[in-house]
């Protein structure tokens, strides 16, 4: 099968030198990545800006901002089986990016911001009959509430909900990996890798 998959942050301009980002490590996409890639399955990874070597036999594609992942998930999305989205993509960019860097000034500033293009809600307009697609809910309460919520909403096979203070940036994780049809799986508290290795024999 060809897995895309997606991961780590995304970075939105300020300035030349300054961006607004989060503190995702991509660990758990890579992880998924690389154990799909040993069980023999065609991957691609798309990956914001991290510290981490692409996996073995996984082609990595790297991107920046948000706008740039849509880009790269759309041309890849049509040609693959399954999207496991893991990435934590910017839900804002700065409107108007300032083409030089800001100096130090008196006072407040402010930033006006406009919403991303919502990449998960967007392939699941497009799924084909046949098409997985798979998405990460990391929230800091009401877990389950916004996770099903999203699951529906974006039109998504399964949602792998996992609390911020269980997995954001470390190298394991504990979520609850809920399909289309309500059922639960609780995986974790285990390393990533291992997580991974049960999403996907959920999956497949």
């Amino acid at each position: 099968m060809k897995i895309l998959v997606t991961a780590g942050p995304t970075r939105e301009k300020i300035d030349p030198v300054r961006f607004l980002s989060n503190a995702s490590s991509g660990k758990m996409g890579y992880a998924i990545a690389s154990c799909a890639a040993q069980r023999g399955h065609e991957v691609v990874l798309i990956s914001g800006p991290v510290a981490l070597p692409a996996p073995e036999k996984v082609r990595r594609i790297d991107v920046g901002s948000a706008a740039e992942m849509y880009d790269a998930v759309a041309a890849e999305f049509p040609l693959c089986d399954i999207l496991i989205m893991a990435a934590a993509v910017a839900d804002y960019r700065v409107a108007e990016p300032f083409p030089e860097k800001l100096k130090k000034m008196p006072g407040e500033f402010v930033l006006t911001l406009e919403r991303t293009t919502d990449i998960l809600s967007e392939m699941g307009k497009r799924k084909r009959p046949g098409q997985r697609l798979v998405g990460f809910a990391a929230e800091s309460c009401d877990l389950l509430r916004y996770a099903q919520e999203k699951l529906a909403k974006k039109n998504l096979d399964w949602i792998a909900a996992n609390c911020l203070a269980d997995g954001f940036g470390t190298d394991s994780n504990r979520i609850i990996l809920i399909s289309r049809d309500g059922k639960k799986a609780e995986l974790g508290p285990a390393p990533k890798a291992e997580i991974a290795r049960q999403m996907l024999d959920a999956i497949l």
